[in-house]
């Protein structure tokens, strides 16, 4: 019992890591947009490293999850 709900953990925290990577992506984007205002851009930069980090943890979380099933 215990391995389906590290299964079901290491799947959500999958799909934790795939969304921030997404974001982070999404930010960049908007960080680079030499038409969009300054402070947009500069709060996209900030929001990017955020979500490098919320991706790293998320994936780091996974693979604990993915070991102890």
């Amino acid at each position: 019992m215990d391995s389906i709900k590290q299964g079901a953990n290491y799947v959500a925290e999958k799909t934790k890591e795939a969304t921030s990577g997404a974001s982070k992506e999404t930010n960049k984007q908007v960080a680079k947009d030499s038409d969009a205002p300054l402070g947009t851009r500069a709060s996209a930069a900030k929001d990017t490293l955020g979500d490098k980090l919320d991706e790293q943890k998320h994936s780091a979380k996974g693979e604990a999850h993915k070991e102890a099933i």
